[in-house]
């Protein structure tokens, strides 16, 4: 006897013969255990990216709001509160409040709160003379789009920062600067 293998008996793998009350066939089981497979690590992965991608939104918005106290304190002084490196802004720690350092109790307040990053690492701040500032923060997703990336596709970082977990590899300055102006992009 010969056996033909295609669509019939392929198929027949699939339908119970009547009467057949015992439960679902082995290849039955085998394919939902795979579907169910493909789809949670298809779910875990999406989440971390996600995760990923909101501390680096949270980093970005952070500094963009770092950047209008500081300008709101050079409106007030004429110039840039000096950077102190990873440790805050002119003697004002992250998780502080940002206010006149001249004038801490009744002096303006410029911030709340100097933020803090959301993976416990820190951000730097630059500005030796007070005539500019740079801030600087790491971002953990490697394929945003506003790194910048050598010849082989691997993130800069800038030389001379530190954010804790390594080199900073994001940043943002003052108008007349740029964030390169003596930290400059090098590939680790």
């Amino acid at each position: 006897m010969v056996r033909r293998f295609g669509w019939r008996s392929l198929s027949a793998l699939f339908v119970r013969r009547m009467g057949d009350k015992r439960g679902f066939t082995m290849i039955e089981l085998l394919i939902v255990i795979a579907i169910l497979g493909v789809l949670t690590v298809l779910g875990i992965t999406s989440f971390g990216t996600s995760q990923l991608k909101s501390r680096d939104a949270r980093r970005k918005a952070d500094l963009l709001n770092i950047t209008k106290a500081l300008e709101a304190y050079y409106n007030d002084h004429g110039e840039y509160p000096t950077g102190t490196g990873n440790t805050g802004i002119a003697g004002q720690t992250w998780s502080n409040p940002f206010t006149d350092p001249d004038n801490p109790t009744d002096g303006a307040l410029y911030m709340n709160v100097l933020p803090t990053d959301p993976s416990g690492y820190n951000y730097y701040y630059d500005s030796s003379d007070g005539t500019y500032f740079q801030l600087y923060a790491y971002l953990e997703n490697e394929q945003d789009g506003e790194l910048t990336k050598d010849v082989n596709d691997v993130v800069m970082v800038y030389s001379g920062t530190d954010c804790v977990i390594g080199t900073c590899n994001y940043g943002i300055a003052s108008t007349n600067t740029y964030p390169t102006t003596g930290h400059t992009l090098v590939t680790e």
